[in-house]
């Protein structure tokens, strides 16, 4: 899924790192057999620096649903984690299948977590 204007949250910070979070993962979805495992392990290292920078913007704003965001943010490492050793023994196909997912997850959790976090964010900076 490429990045549209309906992806931004007017925090610069955090729409440049969810428009390369979405570059990957829709690089991933076109990747050969020999490009995927590289590629999988640069989303892997991507979206755990991405989620931690939310959690250093989620404490700097008081964000008050700072668990239920980081519980979502450890439940997708933990799966990501989980994928990415199938991907060292070779096996890429349900790591090719969670890839596909992605696009998914991401529009609810943009629309829903990450929404209200830049709210968040917009109002303690204003």
């Amino acid at each position: 899924m490429p990045w549209a204007e309906r992806h931004a949250l007017g925090v610069a910070e955090m729409d440049a790192t969810h428009r390369e979070f979405l570059d990957m993962a829709e690089a991933l979805q076109a990747a050969s057999d020999a490009d995927f495992p590289a590629l999988f392990a640069r989303l892997h290292v991507h979206t755990r620096q991405h989620f931690e920078n939310e959690e250093r913007l989620m404490k700097a704003s008081r964000f008050p649903a700072i668990g239920e965001h980081n519980s979502e943010h450890l439940r997708v490492l933990g799966e990501l984690a989980h994928f990415a050793r199938g991907v060292a023994a070779g096996r890429l196909g349900l790591a090719r299948q969670y890839v596909k997912g992605l696009p998914g997850w991401f529009d609810t959790h943009l629309a829903t977590m990450d929404a209200a976090l830049a709210g968040c964010i917009k109002r303690s900076a204003g």
